[in-house]
């Protein structure tokens, strides 16, 4: 079963952290594709200026509403960017989904990547959707239902999180609201720079 709407009505920090392990689940074309979160970056809301609700006006009724809902967006031009809504509706904030350990489906994800089984699949945002299939048309897509679910760890989360500042971004550089599965092969390489271990999640 998908995680419920009540796991998303947190803030953005609490949620990225209690991904970790949960797995992310895409049904497109009656294949499943899916993987182990691994790695995730909070973002808050107009006081955070690497956040899209404080410079993107056209996003900010999808920050502001319920979470629970996917917030896709197009990166550079270039990718997709899947991010989950955190917090009840009225409070923005959102957590991107930076890396997955792939579960199931992974010959189709190496199909839709075009490179071998054996790499780094879903490892960055914009591999990740690449692999699953997500596109805009998953925008405002509802996470506890559906086609794009969020599950609850299919395995005791016995893992450290390590913490760290945000990569890819150049303004509020210096918050400490990327974590990550500490030793994990599959955390991105721009994730791997800096960090600390914080213990087992509990």
């Amino acid at each position: 079963m998908p995680l419920p709407r009540a796991f998303y009505r947190r803030r953005a920090a609490v949620v990225a952290r209690n991904l970790l392990g949960c797995v992310l689940v895409s049904r497109r074309g009656g294949v499943e594709t899916a993987g182990r979160i691994i790695e995730t970056e909070a973002y808050l809301g107009p006081e955070d200026g690497a956040s899209h609700a404080a410079f993107r006006p056209g996003s900010r009724d999808v920050f502001y509403g319920e979470g629970g809902h996917a917030y896709v967006y197009l990166a550079y031009g270039i990718h997709f960017c899947l991010n989950a809504i955190t917090g009840a509706a009225g409070t923005p904030g959102c957590v991107l989904i930076r890396s997955l350990e792939p579960l199931r489906g992974v010959a189709t994800m190496s199909r839709r990547r075009g490179v071998p089984v054996a790499a780094r699949l879903a490892t960055g945002p914009g591999n990740l959707t690449r692999a699953l299939g997500v596109t805009l048309r998953d925008n405002r897509a509802d996470l506890t239902r559906g086609v794009l679910t969020i599950e609850p760890p299919d395995q005791p989360r016995a893992f450290r999180i390590a913490s760290g500042v945000r990569v890819g971004i150049t303004r509020a550089v210096d918050r400490p609201l990327r974590f990550w599965v500490a030793g994990n092969p599959f955390v991105s390489r721009a994730g791997l720079a800096g960090g600390r271990a914080t213990g087992n999640p509990g």
